[in-house]
């Protein structure tokens, strides 16, 4: 019997930020993996601080060369936090990736992601315009995850999200007990597709859940230099955005903001429905 081939993309989330062993970092995709089938052959091509661009430009060639059978493509929060934010772009840049895995037969995996602010507690003014470009990503990664019948698991929501064991000290990743949840959920959903034929992995983690005082630690070593680069980026023009919802709060128009990005939404995925674009895969 041949092995089934197992190719994940994506950013630190798939990468394994949160779930570190000896010699490295595991991850979600690498728990899911040992539960497919009794020989499985596992690649992950996540690199930290991917956005969708590194992903079609610098994963999706690699991915393919290897004539994946399962692709995961879990891909979005790190473009929400750039100054260069487009929903047009990512649409079409998830469109072209996922479409090219559906073209070579392969089972699609895609999720929902959180929203970073709500994650990180950030004040209202600074949390809704990130809020607000997540639930965009989101919802164009519930439409082409639709359109290419792919495996779709609703990170977004659910309990999950507000226990603190699940998560890394620095509040944005997962931790093992975490990443053991995305596994599991995964595992479930490729079952009943009766795709995945192995045991599920465990849900219960190896390690202790870090402490506040490592939380602490994170957050005065490498966390300063995280929270540095994305300042540096983003910053200026979340300022800009928070001062337009204090603007909008003042005047009772705060919903125009919300259809703005709606009318945003829509036009992108408008756009991949042209004449010029591919045909949607059965």
């Amino acid at each position: 019997m041949r092995a089934a081939r197992f190719v994940a993309l994506g950013d630190s989330l798939t990468e394994g930020v949160g779930d570190p062993v000896e010699g490295g970092r595991r991850g979600w995709a690498a728990l899911l993996a040992d539960g497919l089938g009794p020989v499985v052959e596992f690649t992950n091509l996540a690199v930290s601080g991917s956005q969708t661009r590194d992903v079609l430009d610098r994963q999706l060639a690699a991915a393919l060369a290897l004539r994946p059978d399962i692709a995961s493509v879990v891909i979005g929060v790190n473009d929400t936090l750039r100054c260069t934010f487009d929903i047009h772009a990512v649409a079409a840049r998830l469109d072209e990736i996922y479409a090219a895995f559906r073209e070579r037969g392969a089972v699609l995996l895609t999720a929902c992601l959180p929203d970073p602010g709500a994650m990180l507690g950030l004040p209202g003014a600074l949390a809704r315009p990130l809020a607000r470009r997540q639930r965009a990503v989101n919802t164009v990664v519930h439409a082409l995850s639709e359109r290419y019948g792919a495996v779709h698991l609703h990170a977004s929501e659910g309990a999950w999200l507000t226990d603190r064991a699940m998560w890394s000290a620095d509040r944005l990743h997962p931790g093992e007990r975490g990443h053991r949840q995305l596994a599991v959920r995964f595992h479930t959903l490729l079952t009943e597709a009766g795709i995945a034929t192995g045991p599920a992995p465990s849900a219960e983690p190896e390690l202790a859940v870090p402490t506040r005082g490592a939380s602490l630690w994170w957050l005065a070593t490498a966390g300063t230099g995280w929270v540095a680069r994305r300042c540096t980026d983003l910053l200026p023009q979340l300022l800009t955005l928070a001062a337009a919802e204090v603007r909008h709060k003042a005047r009772g128009t705060s919903a125009r903001l919300d259809l703005s990005a709606s009318h945003a939404v829509a036009s992108a995925l408008a756009a991949l429905s042209a004449p010029d674009r591919r045909p949607e895969v059965a």
